[in-house]
Formats: structure tokens, sequence, C-alpha cells
């Protein structure tokens, strides 16, 4: 590209070899060697699998894995994989984890697996009509839909039901049929989707309309996932803090932009699970915020009180679209080993597991904020980033991190003048 104007209008960049996409994208940066050779390190992924996964690929990122400790999950003991950019995220789970260590720990119970594929049919006339006479044939719909994927139905999953729903849009009325569908262990998008295109035809014909969209809800509201905790309030430093985490959750219900913070929160934990385990976070993360929503404001997904006999009570509630099989679960090397360490068995013991971290990742946050306040043990753990971006290496990233952390300047400039003074053999 040199003495030319730059364009990203690349004919046919996606049949390009790996070497020439990012050659033209060092071009284009204007990357150093190093960078490139950042760039090309797969790391733990295959590069062979990496550059099958997506599109236009020209190298690979690396995030932390970690496991959090201490989880008492009906009863039963987990190490969970976690992956995240964020510090004290592990660190905070693991701790609320143990403070929730009290009989069978975090109970969670997720209901059944179901998706919901989506038909929207327009251009239709006596819509109520043509929605009775879909109900009419049913059956007949449903039969042809579960021939799709003999596969899932053998494993006792497949379509189970169909509603009909006449909507009102601003180019008039349209038709939204929901093919509800049992998809197992697996996230069922590709099983959901091939199902709604091949009952389309049907439902046009029936209708006289148009199927315009034919695709998977995300708002997975039949695939709910519930967590709840009952800890006595010395195991979270007393009852008047416990009373706090109540005022914390009171304050979340009441207030839509307390409410999104408070949510995150959740989200941290659950999200961090589910990249471990390469699941479609983005449709995690649409469904949850959508239900949050569901009464027309936004609230928290959990709710915390205390009780009478001074114990504290956590209860958690969300859609969770996720599987063990198919997709980037099965393909990507660490996603398999992320499933090995839960043990999990079931998209349904995996969801609830997420339902778990993400209730003990929220009251680790609530707590933080009613005792020292969020970003006391969030910037000590910052330091040692810091100190990496001033451009410590080895043992220097710790002593640099302490140093901040005794002084209580936990700053990028006091990092850098702190490594400076390192390098030029001064004590710090």
């Amino acid at each position: 590209m040199t003495g030319q104007q730059k364009t990203s209008r690349i004919e046919g960049f996606y049949k390009l070899p790996l070497e020439e996409k990012i050659k033209i994208v060092k071009d284009w940066a204007g990357l150093t060697d190093e960078e490139v050779a950042l760039l090309l390190n797969f790391g733990n992924l295959p590069r062979d699998i990496g550059e099958r996964m997506i599109e236009n690929v020209v190298g690979a990122m690396s995030y932390p894995f970690a496991v959090a400790v201490n989880f008492l999950i009906n009863g039963r003991d987990y190490l969970v994989p976690m992956v995240i950019e964020e510090a004290s995220v592990v660190a905070a789970a693991s701790n609320a984890a143990r403070m929730l260590r009290y009989e069978k720990g975090i109970v969670a119970e997720a209901g059944p697996q179901e998706m919901i594929g989506q038909i929207h049919i327009v251009n239709v006339t006596a819509p109520q009509a043509k929605a009775a006479r879909i109900l009419e044939h049913k059956q007949e719909i449903l039969e042809h839909a579960a021939q799709q994927d003999p596969v899932l139905v053998k494993y006792g999953g497949g379509p189970r039901d169909l509603e009909v729903r006449v909507v009102d849009t601003r180019k008039g009325p349209a038709i939204i049929v929901h093919l509800i569908v049992d998809v197992r262990d697996a996230m069922g998008a590709n099983a959901v989707n091939t199902m709604a295109e091949a009952i389309a035809p049907i439902l046009e014909k029936l209708t006289g309309g148009q199927a315009r969209l034919r695709i998977i809800s995300n708002y997975a509201t039949r695939r709910i996932v519930r967590a709840w905790a009952r800890t006595p309030a010395e195991n979270i430093g007393g009852l008047e803090i416990a009373k706090r985490i109540e005022e914390a959750s009171i304050l979340a219900e009441a207030d839509p932009y307390r409410a999104v913070t408070h949510n995150k929160g959740i989200m941290n934990g659950i999200i961090a699970v589910a990249l471990a385990t390469a699941q479609d976070h983005r449709a995690i993360e649409a469904g949850a915020h959508a239900y949050a929503a569901r009464t027309g404001v936004y609230k928290p997904l959990s709710t915390w009180e205390v009780d009478e006999e001074g114990f504290l009570n956590g209860y958690l509630e969300l859609p969770l679209q996720i599987g063990i099989v198919g997709g980037a679960t099965r393909v990507h090397p660490i996603a398999k080993i992320a499933l090995k360490i839960l043990g999990v068995n079931t998209a349904k013991e995996l969801a609830e597991v997420m339902a778990a971290v993400g209730l003990a990742q929220n009251l680790a946050a609530l707590r933080a904020l009613v005792t020292e306040g969020i970003q006391k043990g969030h910037m000590r753990l910052h330091a040692r980033n810091l100190a990496v971006m001033a451009g410590a290496t080895g043992e220097l990233i710790d002593k640099v991190a302490e140093r901040m952390i005794k002084d209580g300047r936990i700053r990028f400039d006091y990092a850098k003048e702190l490594v400076e003074k390192a390098l030029r053999g001064e004590p710090i």
C-alpha cells in the first residue's frame, strides 16, 4: 500500500493464506515484526482450528484462564474455570463461595432446556383466523419440524409445542409463531434455526403470507435457572453487614441505574464461566438483560434479604442458553478441558453452576460496596497490571505493585516513576 491511498476494500481477502492476510494488516497499521509475531502466537488454540472457527483470521488473543475455588453447589464441590481480564473477579467469587458454604452451599435448579424458534409472517389478511388455522395444523407442523433433526429426537429432544400470536406493527398485523424445542445438552441455535426454516413454507401456505424471519430467539424464557443461598450473618462479617447488603439490594430494586451495575456484577461471574466453556456469551447477556426488564422497568436479577433468624438469603433468577455439545464448546480444546475440570454431565448442570457463580459474584460485589468500597480490593489487584503497563517484568512487577499499595498511590504515573527508578538501580 506504500505510496497509495489506503483502502479497506480488499477483494477476496477471506481466500488469502494467513501469511498474506497478516502482511496486508502489517502494512496497513505499520506493525513491527515483534507485533506480528505476537499476533501469530495461537498459544493453546491450534492454528488450524483457529483459522476455521471464524473468518479473516490474522492471529489470536489470549485471556487468563483461572479456577475459582470453594464452591459448594447442591451439596457437591466444584472447581470453576473462569476466563476474564478484570482484576479481582476470580478472587471475589472464591471468597464469596467460601462464605456460602453452609449446609448444601448454593442451591441451583434449571428448568427444561427449551428454546424458542420464531417465524414472523407478514402480509396476512384476517390474521386471527389464520393464527387459528396454524394451531389446527399444529401436530403436522411439529412432526415436520422433528424430521429435521432425528438425532436430537433420538436423545429425547425435539419440538414440544407451537405458540401463535398476532401483533400490530406500523406496516400492519403480523403473525409470530413460536416453535418450542427441547434442545437437551446443546445451546440449540443450529437445530432450532433449521426447524424454523423448514416449517416456514407450511406456515406460508396456511396463511397466504410471507415468512420473513425464521430464527431462534435469544430471549430464552423457557430456559430459566434459579439459584439461592442462605448463610449465617457471621459468615459474611456480621449482622450489620448483612443488613447493609439487604439495603443495597433494595436500592437496586428501586433504581435502574444501580440495577444495571448490580447485574453487571452477576454477569462478571456468569460470563467468565461462559468464556471458559466457549458459550455464546452475547446471547447470554442479551437474554439476561431483557429478562431484567421484563416488567417494563429494568430490575436486578437477584435479591438479598435478612430473615428473622439473622441469616442472609440471596436469590437469583435468569435465562441461560448454554450447551455442552456442538459449537465452539466441542471445537476449542481449552473449552473441553474447562468442562472436564467442572465435571458436568449435562447442560442443565452447567447452567446451575453458572447461576451459582453469578450469585456468589453478586454477594462479593455487594459486600465490598457496603464495607471497604469496591476500589480498595480491586485496585490492589490492578496494581500489578499498572506495573506491567509501566514496563516492569519478572520480580519487579510485584515490587512495584507492593510499593504502590503501601504508599496508597495506585496510578500509572507512579508505577512508571517506580519502574524508571528501579531500572536506574535506585531502591524503591
